[in-house]
């Protein structure tokens, strides 16, 4: 496997000639499919790019909350608005998980924050497009959280163990979301000529949006060959998005909706679903902060860090003095 890896300009990966001794014995846990735990060594990179993942991970658990959130008070019924409730509860859980497990990698969770708000990590560029009405509640359940149980399912099997154990109780509770937003949409299929339409045009916005959130495509990314040696990642993004189509356009039909583009065919020598290219100029636009809801997202987050305060700086106190008196105690 990665034995016979070549390092080339584009992918960065070393051969095992190039690895330490060190280096090498790493590795050899890595292929050998024991899980890399907190105290055990692990190269710089390796650490970096975990961290990297887990926040921006992390991140986009919270800002998901936001466009969902929008709509607990809004919702068509009582029934709605506690499973809306509950689901963002849940993601709120996740990135308390995802906070947890980057932290045994020696970054604060204040720290993943400060980067956020600093512009130096990411979250996932689906949550910058708006939630314009009821139906995008199904679709969001659906398509987002359903493109995301795609790559997270895998994640499962990734090298690093906090991070895998996490990714466990997040996949169960993102089934229910999935489930919980292709009901939605069932409904809205299924009744009057106005529902369907805001069902078919939910579809339709959040298609290509929802296509990007696997990140570049591969030939495009910087990071794939050197995580996947690393079995921090375990599918290309192209893979997973090929999976994701695969699976939907069956889903799409079920529903009696319309296909959200015209270049997704039936390809009987691949055996998969033709698509077309979402346009990565927008999503480059958007990761660099100038999509449709960038700066709304980013306002709420700094002002729940700012409200948030007197809270941390409570419990930090009572920590100190906690530990004050266990000391003169002793």
């Amino acid at each position: 496997m990665y034995a016979q890896m070549v390092k080339t300009a584009s992918s960065g990966v070393k051969s095992r000639e190039e690895m330490s001794e060190q280096e090498r014995v790493f590795q050899d846990k890595i292929d050998a499919d024991i899980k890399i735990e907190p105290r055990d060594w692990m190269p710089d990179d390796y650490r970096a790019t975990l961290v990297r993942q887990i926040g921006q991970h992390a991140h986009s658990e919270v800002v998901g909350q936001l466009p969902e959130g929008n709509w607990i008070t809004r919702a068509p019924t009582l029934e709605r608005k506690a499973i809306l409730l509950a689901k963002v509860q849940d993601e709120a859980g996740h990135g308390l998980y995802l906070y947890s497990a980057a932290e045994t990698l020696g970054v604060s969770r204040d720290q993943l924050i400060e980067d956020l708000l600093a512009g130096r990590m990411k979250y996932s560029s689906i949550f910058n497009y708006p939630t314009l009405n009821w139906a995008d509640m199904g679709a969001v359940g659906w398509l987002v959280d359903g493109a995301a149980i795609i790559n997270q399912v895998a994640l499962q099997r990734t090298s690093y163990g906090p991070y895998s154990r996490a990714m466990v109780r997040i996949c169960k509770e993102e089934s229910f979301h999935a489930r919980q937003g292709y009901h939605i949409m069932m409904k809205m299929a299924a009744g009057s000529v106005a529902q369907k339409q805001m069902a078919q045009d939910a579809l339709n916005r959040l298609w290509f949006p929802v296509l990007m959130m696997f990140g570049p495509s591969d030939k495009d990314s910087v990071h794939t060959a050197q995580s996947m040696a690393w079995k921090i990642k375990m599918d290309t993004n192209d893979e997973l998005r090929q999976k994701f189509v695969d699976q939907t356009v069956q889903q799409i039909e079920y529903l009696g909706l319309e296909l959200p583009e015209p270049g997704i065919k039936w390809n009987d020598e691949t055996g998969e679903y033709d698509y077309s290219d979402p346009d990565w100029s927008e999503f480059f636009n958007v990761i660099k902060g100038n999509g449709p809801g960038n700066v709304d997202r980013m306002k709420a987050r700094r002002a729940a860090w700012d409200d948030g305060e007197w809270v941390r700086d409570g419990l930090m106190a009572h920590a100190r003095k906690k530990a004050a008196a266990k000391v003169a105690a002793e």
